[in-house]
């Protein structure tokens, strides 16, 4: 185990902190309110078209840290691998996982392994845990959506879920679909500062997808939401590949989008900061915020009628995540 963490997680993770040997990382933190968020990754394939299991175990964490307008500043990761897992397996996840983080500017500064019996682990589980540092000026809550404020999501939907899927399946589309997997926290940096105090609502729409994350925040607010399907990005391959494989792309899971709830006022500015950003390029104002003592989410189809976006009954892809 010395020889593991020395000659491949050293190695490949190295910083200054993680370079101490000790059990834990101390640092320091700048002003601001602490955000800390942990999450476990078990996805099947380990490796997808679009990402693996290192780079999502690095994205996924970061973006929850930063959907409360956090600046992510460490991670720590513990691995859960089965024996016999290849070594050329765990270095490529490794590496991945490191890219990611340093793309990110988000070092692993702490982590944890351990081995399990053949069987007992599906190959390798990851587990990360972020810290962020929220500015005392800005409050994102899924508790603060009010009628009225506007529903913009950041892009296209569905893209992770049936990548995830097609390469599950070994199904073969004439295009190749990828994952979306990304870190979003430079687009929620953009947003933050273009409209502070108009941010209301931040999710990550990942299992359960996009209806999913509306239906939360709804319930977690108080109010009801009407949603437009006509301006839901979808990409056509996404939206072929959905009605082959009996899914609906509002409930399929995202890696690299986010919701955003706001004033109506600075609606189309934030629009616009999306939209400047490479992860927000079809961004799009879907909707918006209203009275509703049902909590209801509703889409407004192209058909011109309305139907309830529903909570999902079970989970249409498990262990996609």
């Amino acid at each position: 185990m010395a020889q593991l963490i020395d000659e491949l997680f050293i190695k490949h993770f190295d910083n200054e902190l993680l370079r101490q040997h000790n059990d834990q990382a101390l640092f320091k933190l700048p002003a601001g309110r602490l955000a800390i968020s942990t999450d476990g990754h078990v996805i099947s394939p380990l490796f997808f078209p679009g990402g693996d299991i290192g780079s999502l175990a690095v994205h996924g964490t970061l973006n929850d840290v930063a959907m409360s307008g956090a600046k992510p500043l460490y991670l720590a990761a513990g691995f859960i691998l089965e024996e016999g897992l290849p070594l050329a397996d765990l270095e490529k996840i490794v590496i991945s996982m490191a890219a990611a983080a340093k793309g990110a500017g988000t070092p692993i500064v702490t982590g944890d392994t351990k081995v399990v019996e053949h069987g007992k682990g599906d190959g390798v589980f990851i587990t990360t845990t972020g810290v962020g540092v929220v500015p005392d000026s800005v409050t994102i809550s899924g508790d603060r959506a009010e009628p009225g404020c506007a529903i913009l999501v950041s892009g296209s939907i569905g893209d992770h879920g049936v990548a995830i899927m097609a390469s599950r399946e070994n199904l073969q589309f004439q295009t190749t679909i990828v994952s979306d997997s990304a870190a979003l926290h430079g687009l929620v940096a953009d947003l933050v500062a273009t409209a502070p105090t108009a941010l209301r609502c931040l999710r990550d729409p990942t299992r359960g997808g996009l209806a999913t994350a509306l239906n939360e925040l709804a319930k977690q607010s108080g109010v009801g939401m009407v949603i437009d399907e006509a301006k839901i990005p979808v990409r056509a391959e996404v939206k072929a590949a959905c009605e082959i494989l009996g899914l609906d792309p509002l409930y399929v899971a995202n890696e690299g989008k986010l919701v955003c709830i706001c004033d109506a006022a600075a609606a189309d500015d934030l629009l616009a900061a999306m939209r400047r950003h490479p992860l927000g390029q079809d961004a799009s104002i879907i909707g918006e915020v209203i009275v509703d003592p049902h909590g209801f989410v509703q889409m407004t189809t192209a058909f011109g009628g309305r139907r309830i976006v529903d909570w999902p009954v079970g989970e249409q892809l498990p262990r996609i995540c």
